[in-house]
């Protein structure tokens, strides 16, 4: 069974009677290793293809679908199509026309990748792989589409037709009718590398950023990154299909939790008008929260998406609404303690408005006390009920005890049925998140609950390799602290800065007592 992003539950909505029938016979017929994509904006252009299909031996393929009866199409030519549209008449463009000028922009996007085109030979520097365009007729048969000469007008091999489409029994059968829209067979295989290398160029939103500027989509001269890091599979489909309502997404430290949020964030905010509200982020940790100010910022999105740390966030609430501060001169622990109850009240006594926001989307989840998500929920706007929560409790660094065991529920989180679970771990390689896991061992046993609860995730290795981590016993601090220095004099001498280097100790007193 193929891969449709977004989920068919996501899109099934907003699909025409035909696309969906066409959905499920793509997903049903074609098998595990297609990759399908509904209505997503691809290439430079951003255009709308109704389908795309990726195989890695087969190439790529662009699909348009029209739900037009026979008695729609007044006329048709090889340029122009004149059809009735609610009765009246309207001039179109020929609808496989209308496929092949999108299949051409992506092609060329994709040709400007070294990595993407043949090196030598006849058709040196184009596509290394086929690409094909077509046209599925949701509601007219083959004989219908004979009949009326509609041949003259479309190539007969570039159409699917209503009765190829609902009543073709084999799989074969039916794949052969796609691959027959290829004009040209040629290439090898696409290799995976090939292949994230076409998602990154077609599929802005599910790059993964690596330090230095984002790339440029509309600089045609812009040098293509030597690396493109894009989304796994499951993390774009996730990314693609979050609906409205409540979401909670349980993932382990390095499984793409953050990027998704992005993702939600720069769609909700593009998706929106200039009478939206705006879109909250927000995150325990002060760093993170101006990285992804920092991120927003540079997609143009700091206007529509703000960003901030829970307390700086009630901090502003209490300062817009008129409310009184904490004393200045109070503890910090306590003072941050009274501003977060000065809010809560604010909200209660209606001081302080909810619903401020068209979505809210929190970033860490665990680091909240029940009472701070029980406060945020009531900051989504009703009318769009929009709320996302990502989650981890192996990663609670600020709060040990695994006695505080609450519910979405009983926080306002209607997230049953709505939840998933993220368990790889991308960013570390199998060696670290090895040794990581032995001395871990006891806070990271696997603790399954419903969808109401908090899981505790044990990490699985996505597979990369590395050094093994170097792990050095000696007998006292000072013997510690000299040894480090040592290892990263040695590091530096190799070529290694030395601001990307760092010392993290497990206590205070262990940085003092070293220094």
């Amino acid at each position: 069974m193929a891969t449709l992003i977004p989920a068919i539950g996501a899109c099934a909505s907003r699909m025409t009677t035909g696309e969906r029938r066409l959905a499920e016979r793509l997903e049903q017929k074609l098998d595990a290793d297609y990759l399908l994509w509904y209505d997503v904006p691809i290439g430079p252009k951003q255009t709308h293809p109704d389908f795309v299909v990726m195989h890695p031996r087969r190439g790529l393929l662009i699909l348009e679908t029209k739900d037009w009866k026979l008695e729609t199409i007044q006329r048709a030519t090889r340029q122009m199509w004149e059809i009735l549209a609610n009765g009246q008449p309207k001039v179109v463009i020929n609808p496989l026309a209308q496929a092949r000028h999108c299949a051409i922009q992506v092609v060329n996007a994709l040709e400007r990748d070294p990595q993407l085109v043949q090196p030598a030979g006849e058709h040196q520097g184009k596509l290394a792989f086929p690409w094909g365009h077509g046209i599925v007729f949701t509601r007219i048969t083959r004989k219908q589409f004979d009949d009326a000469g509609l041949g003259d007008a479309i190539e007969p091999h570039y159409v699917i037709c209503a009765d190829e489409m609902y009543e073709v029994a084999e799989a074969e059968e039916f794949q052969q009718r796609l691959w027959n829209m290829f004009p040209h067979a040629f290439g090898g295989v696409m290799s995976l590398p090939q292949l994230d290398r076409v998602r990154w160029i077609m599929f802005p939103e599910v790059r993964v950023q690596t330090q230095g500027a984002l790339f440029d989509d509309n600089d045609a001269q812009a040098e293509l990154p030597g690396i493109m890091r894009v989304m796994d599979l499951q993390q774009e489909q996730l990314a693609r299909s979050l609906g409205d309502g409540h979401r909670v997404i349980h993932g382990v430290a390095g499984s793409g939790k953050t990027m998704i949020l992005g993702y939600r964030a720069e769609y909700l905010a593009r998706a929106s008008t200039a009478a939206t509200k705006p879109v909250l982020i927000l995150c325990f940790n002060e760093p993170l929260a101006v990285k992804l100010a920092s991120v927003m910022e540079a997609k143009g999105l700091a206007s529509s998406v703000h960003v901030r740390h829970f307390h700086k966030w009630c901090r502003e609430q209490l300062v817009a609404f008129g409310q009184t501060l904490p004393p200045f001169n109070m503890p910090v622990a306590e003072k941050m303690i009274e501003m977060v109850q000065r809010v809560i009240h604010g909200v209660e006594r209606q001081q302080i408005p909810g619903g401020q926001y068209q979505a809210v989307l929190i970033d860490e989840g665990h680091d909240f006390a029940p009472e701070w998500l029980k406060l945020v929920t009531q900051m989504v706007d009703p009318t769009t009920n929009s709320l996302l929560v990502l989650y981890d409790d192996a990663q609670s660094i600020y709060e040990r005890s695994r006695s505080k065991q609450f519910s979405f529920k009983s926080v306002g989180i209607q997230a049953q049925g709505r939840t998933t679970i993220l368990k790889i771990n991308y960013r570390n390689t199998q060696q670290i998140l090895q040794t990581a896991s032995l001395i871990a061992k006891d806070l990271l046993t696997a603790d399954d609950q419903d969808d109401d609860g908090i899981p505790l995730l044990k990490p699985i290795s996505c597979g990369r390799d590395g050094e093994a981590p170097l792990i050095i016993r000696l007998p006292n601090l000072r013997a510690e602290a000299a040894k480090v220095a040592d290892l990263l004099n040695a590091a530096h001498q190799k070529g290694h800065a030395w601001g990307d280097m760092a010392v993290i100790c497990r206590r205070y007193d262990e940085i003092v007592g070293a220094v």
